[in-house]
């Protein structure tokens, strides 16, 4: 099987100390996972190994049949798109919603390239493809979070990766937002040559049918992985939030309940 990310034994240390361990994971080209954690899980830093920004203390570590070690990390990050409220702080306001996107075949924050008129017209389709062509001519400063995160994940789409890591893409977004997004990241997976999605989030609604894979990780380890619908249950979350809750699922999308909370 074809795998687009493949973690074997990893561990990373920092200062001497282990943030993570353990880690056994492969995602297999055509699958679409979420990772759920609580904050310092290791989330981010499972990530930036992904990206090549840090590399294992232990173990090896594929992505896109790249071993690290034996590769240009700088090539490699061509292919891998990232969506974080850290990138959003770091774009010009005055910045033109088109050129944001654009930005992204060049891996800038900024766009400092002559850009070519098949790089706006891709730029025009991405955004039409996520809800957000009436953005187009607008400045960054004028849109609401919501369509800032729409025109970020435009952007990652940009130089057509083969992996779109969308690290809580709906932090500081109203209900209506959330779904408005939500809906954009779904309608995206119909589409012809979508990339591997890795979804991160701490809103078990989050995970949408399209994420037939989901990553519990816990304390630097992977606590649970496998099918969304074994995974995502009662009796596993119970045991991983060390708290009885129950998992509700409606419109084939998980929602957590903790008993206490039921009459």
């Amino acid at each position: 099987m074809n795998r687009v990310i493949d973690f074997q034994d990893v561990t990373w240390k920092r200062q001497g100390k282990l943030i993570l361990y353990d880690i056994n994971w492969n995602v297999a080209k055509g699958e679409h996972w979420a990772i759920l954690g609580l904050n310092g899980s290791g989330k981010t830093t499972l990530l930036n190994m992904i990206n090549g920004y840090i590399w294992p203390t232990t173990g090896n570590v594929t992505i896109l049949n790249q071993v690290f070690g034996k590769t240009d990390i700088r090539e490699l990050r061509k292919s891998i798109g990232w969506v974080s409220s850290s990138l959003q702080a770091r774009i010009r306001e005055t910045l033109l919603t088109e050129d944001i996107v654009i930005s992204g075949k060049y891996a800038s924050i900024g766009l400092y390239d002559t850009p070519t008129a098949g790089d706006f017209e891709k730029a025009r389709e991405l955004m039409e493809q996520l809800g957000c062509i009436h953005l187009k001519g607008r400045t960054y400063q004028t849109c609401s979070q919501g369509e800032k995160q729409k025109i970020l994940i435009a952007r990652g789409l940009m130089a057509s990766p083969d992996i779109l890591i969308l690290d809580e893409p709906t932090n500081g977004l109203d209900f209506i937002a959330r779904e408005e997004l939500l809906t954009a990241i779904n309608f995206m997976t119909t589409e012809e040559n979508t990339p591997t999605i890795i979804f991160v989030t701490h809103h078990m609604e989050e995970i949408l049918p399209l994420f037939s894979n989901t990553l519990l990780l816990r304390d630097g380890t992977v606590f649970a992985k496998g099918k969304t619908e074994e995974v995502v249950n009662s009796k596993p979350l119970s045991a991983f939030f060390s708290k009885n809750v129950e998992v509700e699922w409606r419109n084939k999308r998980p929602w957590l309940v903790p008993v206490t909370c039921r009459k």
